[in-house]
């Protein structure tokens, strides 16, 4: 979703002209999928989470570069604060996953990412019981 509406907004005409900016954008915002995919892929946790560190400094290049679309008015209000707003949880949803992976390894659980939707599932779960013992 975040990807399909940086593409969509960095189509505009007053985006589009300046290639440099676009096309790091687009970069940055597959640079977050690509890593989190290929960290996935390697069945390491710690490789994982080095790749999961990797695609976070992706999304916090897409929220300065979000920053510097809208200082030129290349994005409007509503779309930065959409993009801004999405890339933001994408963000803390990458550190709650390296933090449960890092903390799982220091317990020297018995665990295997398997399936995504499993993992971030436990991991919701996890939180509400944090934030509400």
């Amino acid at each position: 979703m975040l990807a399909n509406l940086t593409y969509r907004v960095s189509s505009l005409s007053n985006f589009q002209k300046d290639f440099v900016l676009r096309d790091q954008v687009r970069r940055a915002v597959v640079s977050i999928l690509s890593n989190i995919a290929e960290g996935f892929e390697r069945n390491s946790p710690k490789e994982f989470v080095h790749f999961l560190s990797m695609a976070k400094g992706s999304a916090g290049e897409l929220r300065a570069q979000l920053y510097l679309s809208f200082d030129q008015n290349y994005i409007d209000k509503k779309e930065f604060k959409e993009l801004y707003d999405k890339v933001t949880t994408i963000s803390k949803m990458l550190s709650g996953l390296m933090s449960y992976l890092q903390n799982a390894n220091l317990r020297k659980k018995n665990y295997q990412v398997t399936e995504p939707e499993a993992l971030y599932q436990r991991i919701i779960k996890q939180r509400i019981k944090v934030n509400n013992p």
